[in-house]
């Protein structure tokens, strides 16, 4: 399902040693789709806070659990952790480029096309996280976190343009925490 490159092994197991609880595990869910394609949360869960569901993974020193509904999502998919003077981090090589449903695709296909391209000339993106029993779920980022305009592009712009052209789709859902820094567009 997912393999992690030696690099990665190493950074997962040199975090876990400064963690101040044993028995942690790794969880690995897809958070949703941005412009730059998948978003992924990776923390470490305390293993009683593992579900029921989880798909559990043995990964030599550590074992990560991945969410159920992003194990499909993340099939074939390679972890690694890069360490250049440019480039910190762990980087994910996701060879799945649709979510898999064909109205989720179709919501994602409105917001690349359609939304994102007006919302980015005010420095904004908007992610989708996922759909669910007609429900579109997103996210704002940029400059729309915070915007005192946001609800005037959630009604008139996102909703209007996903209902319309995806007609599956009953209601739109805005899971930005908008109170998060002061008004990011016009940040000092």
């Amino acid at each position: 399902m997912i393999t992690f490159t030696e690099e990665a092994k190493q950074e997962i197991q040199r975090l876990l040693e400064q963690q101040e609880q044993d028995d942690l595990l790794l969880r690995i869910a897809v958070a949703g789709r941005g412009p730059q394609g998948f978003q992924y949360d990776m923390a470490f869960v305390a293993a009683e806070d593992a579900r029921e569901d989880d798909v559990e993974l043995a990964v030599g020193p550590f074992t990560a659990v991945v969410d159920p509904r992003s194990a499909k999502t993340l099939e074939g998919t390679s972890v690694d952790f890069l360490d250049e003077p440019h480039r910190r981090g762990f980087q994910v090589d996701n060879p799945n480029k649709e979510w898999g449903d064909p109205v989720t695709d179709a919501v994602q296909e409105v917001i690349d096309t359609s939304i994102n391209p007006g919302v980015g000339m005010h420095g904004g993106f908007v992610s989708l996280l996922g759909v669910r029993d007609g429900t579109a779920y997103i996210r704002f980022g940029g400059g729309c976190q915070g915007c005192g305009m946001v609800d005037v592009t959630l009604r008139e712009g996102v909703v209007t343009q996903i209902r319309e052209q995806v007609p599956e789709i009953q209601d739109v859902v805005d899971t930005t925490d908008h109170t998060a820094g002061t008004n990011p567009y016009y940040a000092e």
